[in-house]
């Protein structure tokens, strides 16, 4: 992707491409990752069946709108770019596969038929609110939010899940389309609330994906919920979603910067919104999580992986605030401990270069910086002057044109 023509307004420099190949952590196993609970709801002594879980009180539209406001794309970026080691890079990953089983025979379209490039970037786009007024720049109206859906959905792109990225599941991206994934935070009513008929309400944000994928057909209904405590307000919610292919991951139980908090506490804010989600929808795979605030953990794996009161979890990619595309799940600068997202917004307000509309543009006006999908989901397909931006673990896979 090249750089930004506009600066941050902060003095930071354009946006730049992501660590050197030197300096990325290694990457986890491509495998289904799955967050499981040890001990059937048991998190402290004298609990009984169900799990302890800290009450969180409502939040209106204004808190949860803003949330993730402490960290704006630019301080994100000044983060990552300072000098300064990051604090994915801080320590080693569990090891990750070495190498790839060498795929069946190709079964797709000719890849530069379709303009294949199956290294090019992936937004993952990121929301909050979806409210008539909007009382912060991460709020988008519903009017917004399904005018972007629909520009998605002409531009060829197709919703995937945050956990179907992060295990390189893009199989439902048809050849010659784009893959992208819908993300959001806080667990809000303006994201999903459930009519009397049992129904998203109208004027929700699954509503309107749904309507949206209604009327274009291919461009699928999934999104990946970030959940808090109270989650939607309705313990009915979670199960919905669950039933009806969308996926819930860990925002934390209490909505937890966790930058300044020692190991034990980032486990346990992990760990008991893990567990309240269990005692909702059983058996349910929690497979990612999005750092509230964007806040990072002073050791990135304890965000990855741990345990806390007899839960367990474990998680295939950690999301950030983000501000710009995120790399494919096929390339060597893929790094599953801290995945940028771009956060919606139009082209005004605070730092619109760092917004949906803003990167949209430019991925239209440069598609060769995108993902691609060749239509064959056993293959890895890409010009071959990209070559070197594959992940070497993948090379039984690659096909070059």
């Amino acid at each position: 992707m090249p750089p930004l023509a506009p600066t941050c307004g902060l003095g930071c420099a354009p946006v730049p491409r992501p660590l050197a190949a030197s300096t990325r952590r290694p990457l986890l196993a491509r495998g289904v990752v799955v967050a499981t609970v040890l001990s059937a709801g048991i998190v402290s002594a004298g609990c009984g069946a169900r799990p302890e879980v800290t009450a969180v009180p409502s939040a209106d539209a204004a808190t949860m709108g803003t949330s993730e406001a402490a960290e704006s794309p630019a301080e994100s970026l000044a983060a990552t770019d300072s000098g300064a080691p990051a604090a994915v890079d801080t320590a080693p990953l569990p090891p990750a596969s070495t190498t790839a089983a060498p795929p069946p025979p190709y079964a797709g379209p000719d890849p530069a038929s379709v303009g294949a490039n199956e290294l090019g970037d992936v937004p993952v786009l990121m929301y909050h609110q979806i409210v008539p007024e909007p009382k912060s720049v991460y709020d988008r109206r519903p009017e917004e939010f399904k005018a972007e859906l629909e520009r998605l959905a002409a531009e060829g792109y197709v919703p995937v899940t945050a956990a179907e990225y992060a295990r390189g599941d893009l199989s439902a991206v048809p050849a010659g389309s784009h893959a992208v994934v819908l993300t959001f935070d806080d667990a809000t009513t303006s994201q999903v609330s459930l009519g009397a008929d049992g129904n998203p309400a109208p004027g929700t944000a699954v509503a309107i994906l749904q309507e949206v994928a209604a009327a274009h057909p291919g461009f699928r209904p999934v999104a990946t919920f970030y959940v808090n405590g109270d989650a939607f307000a309705s313990d009915a919610v979670l199960p919905w979603l669950a039933a009806n292919g969308f996926e819930i991951g860990n925002h934390t139980l209490q909505h937890t910067n966790l930058s300044d908090k020692p190991a034990e506490e980032v486990r346990g804010a992990i760990a008991t919104l893990q567990a309240e989600v269990a005692r909702l929808v059983p058996g349910v795979a929690i497979t990612t999580m999005a750092l509230p605030r964007g806040g990072k953990p002073e050791d990135m794996t304890w965000a990855v992986e741990g345990s806390s009161g007899g839960v367990s979890y474990r998680h295939g990619a950690v999301m950030l605030v983000g501000w710009r595309p995120a790399p494919s799940p096929f390339a060597a600068e893929f790094d599953p401990t801290g995945v940028p997202r771009i956060r919606s917004q139009g082209l005004d307000g605070p730092e619109p270069e760092y917004g949906s509309t803003g990167w949209l543009d430019q991925l239209a006006a440069s598609p060769e910086t995108r993902y691609t999908s060749d239509g064959e989901p056993n293959w890895v397909s890409f010009p071959s002057a990209r070559a070197g931006e594959l992940d070497p673990a993948l090379a039984a896979k690659a096909k070059p044109y």
